[in-house]
């Protein structure tokens, strides 16, 4: 499973990367400046928010499970588990903020 992920990932920055060389190539022809610090700007900026929001999902689908199976044993365990399901799903806040940072500056 994680090599199919790493050669879908690989995949797609190979087609993203020949993207951003036919958009230089197009601006090169009709004349403009080519804007590829901007390109790999959105670029960087959907990996961060994409990324982060994969591996958040990941924690919190472990620790919902993990949460399930202690709660199924003892319910009064149930208010225990929600802080560490935020601190997962804070993940996903981080990548947007460091995405939202990428495309201000």
């Amino acid at each position: 499973m994680k090599r199919l992920i790493l050669i879908v990932l690989l995949a797609v920055v190979a087609v993203s990367g020949s993207m951003v060389f036919a958009q230089e190539a197009a601006a090169e022809a009709s004349g403009t400046p080519a804007a590829s610090g901007s390109v790999w700007k959105y670029f960087a900026a959907a990996l961060a928010v994409g990324i982060s929001c994969i591996a958040g999902g990941i924690a919190v689908g472990q620790i919902g499970a993990a949460a399930m199976g202690a709660m199924s044993e003892n319910p009064e365990l149930s208010g225990k588990a929600l802080p560490y399901a935020g601190l997962a799903e804070g993940i996903c806040l981080w990548g947007f903020l460091v995405a939202l940072l990428i495309l201000i500056f």
